[in-house]
């Protein structure tokens, strides 16, 4: 066996039980049958609307409390959490987010963590915790974008980080999903073009953020096209004008929401869409506005 086959054998398994073992939860086995079995909308290749955090706390570190607060009233149950914060996801973190999620009837469908970039030891290591702890809180997704376009190692880095991660996430059942954000090394076709080109696993896919590209000026409609079948996730939003990424409420924009999400179920995407109006655009109107998206968007669910 060679030093690189060993390293990541080790990357896929080591300390994977004892982790699980330390938030309460005991160590799965590997493989699709078990995952799978605890994300309906995966087993039966549905579809369901979930909503991020961010859309209600915003970008600071606010221990989720308007979300636990807002999301049972505006009824989308099912929650992707951005854990950008280091209490986020430690053990005791990870506890309460089950704990709170059980208590007000939600469910983690994806945690989102920081981008990639950088030390790539140390960015394998934060994903694969990710991973982890998603499975911990019986999510089967984990997402993260890239660093500003020149900065932190550049899409080498992203791809290098998707080489170790692929076999984890193959033996976990764990989607990674890489999302697109405007002036970032994750922006355009040709970005990934890139990384499919060398990431074979169907583990390792598109998160489409529509406003993102509308931001970028990428056809999000081309993207569909050359992609659908590695597009995993779909961050619904709007923003005020081609070329410029600036959230705006649902219809107040450019992005043609609706006509983006049809031609992805046209093309058999099966999975979540995301309501991502974030940050909050009007604490006052808040949950009438995601109640709203959440009316809006329910007619895809399957």
């Amino acid at each position: 066996m060679t030093f690189e086959a060993t390293r990541r054998d080790f990357l896929k398994t080591a300390g994977l039980g004892a982790v699980g073992a330390a938030v309460g939860c005991a160590p799965r086995a590997t493989g699709g049958g078990a995952a799978r079995a605890g994300d309906p909308v995966d087993q039966r290749r549905g579809v369901e609307l979930a909503i991020a955090t961010i859309t209600m706390d915003g970008f600071g570190d606010e221990n989720f409390r308007h979300a636990f607060e807002l999301a049972p009233q505006i009824g989308t149950r099912n929650v992707e959490f951005n854990t950008w914060f280091p209490r986020n996801v430690t053990l005791a973190g990870i506890r309460s987010i089950a704990e709170r999620s059980r208590e007000r009837g939600l469910r983690p469908v994806c945690l989102q963590g920081t981008s990639f970039g950088g030390n790539v030891m140390k960015d394998v290591t934060h994903k694969l915790w990710h991973m982890e702890q998603a499975r911990a809180l019986g999510c089967r997704r984990v997402k993260f974008t890239g660093a500003r376009r020149g900065t932190e190692g550049g899409l080498d880095a992203v791809i290098a980080t998707l080489k170790e991660l692929a076999p984890a996430a193959e033996e976990m059942d764990v989607l990674v999903l890489v999302e697109n954000h405007a002036s970032n090394v994750l922006e355009n076709i040709e970005d990934y073009e890139r990384i499919f080109g060398e990431i074979g696993s169907r583990h390792v896919g598109l998160c489409l953020d529509m406003a993102h590209f509308d931001g970028a000026n990428v056809d999000n409609f081309e993207v569909i096209r050359r992609f659908h079948d590695r597009l995993l996730h779909i961050d619904v939003k709007d923003t005020e004008r081609k070329g410029i990424h600036k959230v705006v409420n649902y219809g107040s924009g450019v992005t043609d929401f609706h006509g983006i999400i049809r031609r992805a179920l046209e093309h058999g995407y099966t999975g979540y869409l995301l309501i991502e109006q974030a940050p909050p655009l009007n604490r006052e109107s808040l949950v009438a506005d995601l109640t709203r998206a959440h009316h809006m968007f329910r007619q895809y669910e399957r």
